[in-house]
C-alpha cells in the first residue's frame, strides 16, 4: 500500500475507472434487485443491461473489462512517460518494473479464483481477469516504450486483423475453420490444448490464451488516448470532439465488420475491440468535457475513491471482505423495517455504503494500494 496522491492526476480518469468498477463491486447487485422489487421500466432496461451477452452482441456489461483495459492503456503515457523522461530510468529498468507487476497482477487473479482452495492443479483456473488485464497492458507498454506513435498504429491494426484471419481461416480439428461457436473457435480450441489448469467454461475460458491478443489493441487505444491528451496542443473542446468522433467511427466499423466477424466478448473479436473501444472513446471524452473542461466536479468523489484504489476493491469484493455480512451487522435492523420486498434493495444500497465508506477511509489515510 503506497501512500501518497499525485496532485497533477488526470481526475476524469481516476472518475471514469471508479465508475467502472461500481458496477462490477456492487453497483450491478443494487440495479437487480431494484428491478426485482420494482416494475419500473427504466430500472428494468438498466438491469438488462447488467449482464453479459450470452454469446453474440454487446451490453453495457460486456464494456466493462475492455473499458478498464483501455483506461490502463490511457496512463501508460503519464506513469512510463514520466519514468522515460527521467535519465536515470533506463528502458530495460520500466520493462523490468512491468514484469513485475504482470507477475504479480497473475498471482492475484489466480487468488480470486481459489488459490487457497487449492483442490488440485487441474482444478485451479490459472486464466483471470487481473491476469488479462495485467498480460494485455504488458505488450502494450512494450511496444510503447520500445516503438513510434506510427509503428503502434500499424502494430494495432495488424493485430486486429491478423487475429481475425487466425479464427477465420485456421481449421479447427472436427470442426473446420471460420466457425465463430463455443467449441468449434480456434481460440477455445487453443484454451483445451494450452491454457494450464481449469477452463472456466469447460470447452474454453473467456480470458484464454489467444483472445488476450486481441485485448492488447484495447490497451494500445488506450495509449493512443494518454499519447493524444498529454502531448497535443490544441483546446480542450477540440480533444472531446475528436475523441467522440473517433469513437463513433469506430464503432461504426465494427458493426460493418460484425455480420464477417461476430462482436463477441467470449473470443474477443476484433470487432468487439473496435466496438468496446469505440465506447470506450465515448466515455472517456464524457467524463473529460465534465470534469476536465465544465470543470463539474461536485458528483465525482466517490467513483475517485473507488478509481484510485480499484485493484483494493476489486480483491475485497471477490472474497477478501464479506461486505454483506458487514453491512447487516451495521445496518441488519434497519435493513428489517423495510418493506420485506425491499430488503434485498435495502441490504444491496447498504453494501454500497459500506464499500465507499471502506474506500473513503483509504483516501482519508493516503493509502493507495500499487501494483
Amino acid at each position: 500500500m503506497q501512500k501518497g496522491i499525485n496532485s497533477t492526476r488526470l481526475q476524469s480518469l481516476d472518475a471514469l475507472r471508479g465508475f467502472d468498477m461500481f458496477w462490477i463491486i456492487s453497483g450491478e447487485g443494487l440495479i437487480h434487485e431494484w428491478a426485482k422489487a420494482s416494475d419500473n421500466s427504466t430500472i428494468n432496461w438498466i438491469s438488462s443491461q447488467l449482464h453479459h451477452s450470452e454469446w453474440n452482441g454487446f451490453t453495457f456489461y460486456d464494456l466493462i473489462f475492455p473499458l478498464f483495459i483501455f483506461i490502463a492503456g490511457i496512463s501508460m503515457p503519464y506513469s512510463i512517460g514520466k519514468q522515460l523522461a527521467n535519465p536515470q530510468n533506463t528502458k530495460l529498468f520500466i520493462l523490468k518494473s512491468l514484469f513485475k507487476r504482470t507477475i504479480i497482477l497473475i498471482i492475484l487473479g489466480t487468488i480470486v479464483n481459489g488459490l487457497f482452495k487449492f483442490q488440485g492443479y487441474e482444478n485451479t483456473r490459472i486464466a483471470s481477469v487481473l491476469g488479462r488485464i495485467a498480460l494485455s497492458c504488458l505488450f502494450a507498454g512494450i511496444i510503447f516504450i520500445y516503438t513510434e506513435l506510427r509503428t503502434q498504429i500499424i502494430l494495432f491494426f495488424g493485430i486486429l486483423i491478423a487475429y481475425f484471419l487466425l479464427l477465420k481461416y485456421v481449421p479447427v480439428p472436427d470442426f473446420g475453420a471460420g466457425i465463430f461457436t463455443k467449441e468449434g473457435n480456434l481460440s477455445a480450441y487453443i484454451d483445451r490444448l494450452f491454457l494450464p489448469g481449469k477452463l472456466h467454461r469447460k470447452v474454453y475460458d473467456p480470458e484464454g490464451l489467444l483472445s488476450t491478443l486481441p485485448a492488447i489493441c484495447n490497451a494500445l487505444l488506450g495509449v493512443f488516448v494518454g499519447q493524444f491528451l498529454r502531448s497535443v496542443n490544441i483546446s480542450k473542446i477540440k480533444k472531446v470532439i475528436a475523441m467522440s468522433a473517433t469513437g463513433i467511427v469506430l464503432i461504426l466499423f465494427a458493426w460493418a465488420w460484425n455480420p464477417i466477424f461476430p462482436i463477441n466478448k467470449i473470443m474477443w473479436t476484433s470487432s468487439f475491440v473496435l466496438c468496446s473501444g469505440g465506447f470506450s472513446l465515448l466515455f472517456m471524452a464524457f467524463f473529460y468535457l465534465i470534469i476536465d473542461v465544465l470543470e463539474i466536479k461536485f458528483w465525482i468523489a466517490p467513483f475517485v475513491w473507488i478509481g484510485m484504489n480499484s485493484i483494493t476493491i476489486y480483491l475485497a469484493a471477490h472474497g477478501l471482505i464479506n461486505f454483506e455480512s458487514t453491512t447487516l451487522y451495521l445496518f441488519g435492523g434497519l435493513i428489517q423495517q423495510v418493506a420485506i420486498t425491499w430488503q434485498p434493495v435495502a441490504l444491496a444500497g447498504g453494501i454500497v455504503i459500506v464499500q465507499l465508506g471502506f474506500l473513503y477511509f483509504l483516501y482519508r489515510q493516503k493509502w493507495f494500494l500499487k501494483v
